[in-house]
């Protein structure tokens, strides 16, 4: 990570059913709890690399850049 950019780690656990839901409506937005206990809303499309047939599983770092704005997710 370079100067500037902060992290949260978030365990998720989406199945395949709400992963449609979610692509399909109008709600986009993924809400999840950081482990440091802080809330987080994303879009849902930056889990796209990770699904597979049984939705999205397991603790992701999702890096931000000194203006809070988005930057990568990595899986842990």
């Amino acid at each position: 990570m370079s100067s500037g950019q902060s992290f949260l780690i978030v365990d998720i656990s989406i199945s395949a059913e709400e992963l449609i839901k979610l692509y399909r409506g109008s709600a986009n937005q993924v809400r999840a709890t950081a482990r440091d206990g802080r809330v987080v809303r994303f879009p849902a499309r930056i889990l796209q690399p990770f699904v597979t047939r049984s939705g999205v599983q397991g603790s992701f770092r999702i890096i931000f850049d000194g203006h809070h704005k988005f930057q990568k997710i990595e899986r842990l």
